[in-house]
């Protein structure tokens, strides 16, 4: 009985882990080359509504699937130009790319669907359905980025438009180019988790499906150091907790029954906790958020 539970956990935080790890490693390439990119909420939400949107217009998953992404890194490309030379804060930026999504989606959908929020539900046909894969892809995706900041010039460079922009200066590389392609290749990334959430988590978009998991990728982000193998770690550790929460619903404790608002908060009460004792702890990139 306990080793089911702890499958189904187990199961069930693989499937859940998917979104967040592609937003967190999104996010990874964004900030390590010096941008902090809060605007994954936004990215998560405009790809999974353009994936499904399109999806149920076509009737082709993957012009869908390709179309959410291809939002994913316009929204990425904006996000990284108004910071870069728009030279605002960029946490300002992305809370403003965050609520334009909130705001702006509804709009969309009740033109193209005559629905507030959502887009028609797809048919089996019409979805993926290999959580599997999407969790493999995940996971040569954390080796590529092991890969891409230990060995290539594309990395070191982004690691040092991160932490010292006047070293790529002194090289004639422009580091405001270096990190608007580290954000847009970050949107990609990010895009891929928008897409799994509305064509193979879900059946078609609903609002605000992303439910703040661009928010954990970010904590999982700090937490993990601003490097693959601890963030895919932090990850499926959010993801678990996520799990748990939707394991006890309903179940009784001493013959009470838990009111499922108290439950469903276990994620970001473990996001929370996580950030005071440990975050506290991580350097983030000596050149984040800043102008050179």
């Amino acid at each position: 009985m306990i080793w089911d539970m702890v499958g189904d956990i187990l199961m069930s935080a693989l499937r859940l882990s998917v979104p967040i790890l592609f937003a967190a490693f999104g996010g990874l390439l964004s900030e390590r080359s010096g941008i902090a990119n809060i605007a994954l909420e936004a990215n998560l939400l405009f790809s999974a509504f353009v994936g499904a949107a399109v999806t149920a217009l076509t009737g082709d998953v993957w012009v869908g699937a390709f179309a959410g992404i291809a939002a994913s890194v316009v929204v990425g490309f904006l996000f990284g130009s108004v910071c870069i030379w728009g030279r605002g804060d960029q946490i300002v930026i992305g809370t403003a790319f965050n609520l334009l999504a909130f705001g702006l989606i509804p709009v969309f959908t009740k033109a193209l669907f005559n629905v507030t929020g959502s887009t028609p539900a797809l048919s089996t046909e019409q979805t993926f359905h290999q959580p599997l894969v999407f969790f493999a892809l995940a996971i040569m995706v954390m080796f590529s980025l092991e890969i891409l900041f230990r060995f290539t010039r594309h990395g070191l460079r982004v690691t040092a438009a991160g932490e010292n922009p006047a070293a790529l200066l002194t090289q004639g590389v422009n580091h405001n180019l270096v990190r608007l392609r580290a954000v847009t290749e970050g949107a990609v990334l990010t895009g891929l988790g928008g897409v799994y959430l509305s064509l193979c988590q879900g059946s078609g978009y609903i609002r605000e499906m992303s439910a703040g998991r661009g928010f954990i990728a970010l904590a999982a982000l700090i937490f993990g150091g601003w490097r693959p193998l601890p963030t895919f770690a932090a990850c499926f550790f959010f993801a678990i907790a996520d799990a748990i929460q939707m394991q006890l619903q309903g179940q009784k404790i001493a013959e009470v029954t838990v009111p499922n608002q108290f439950i469903q908060i276990l994620p970001y009460v473990a996001t929370l906790f996580v950030l005071i004792f440990y975050a506290t702890r991580m350097r983030a990139p000596a050149a984040i958020n800043r102008d050179f």
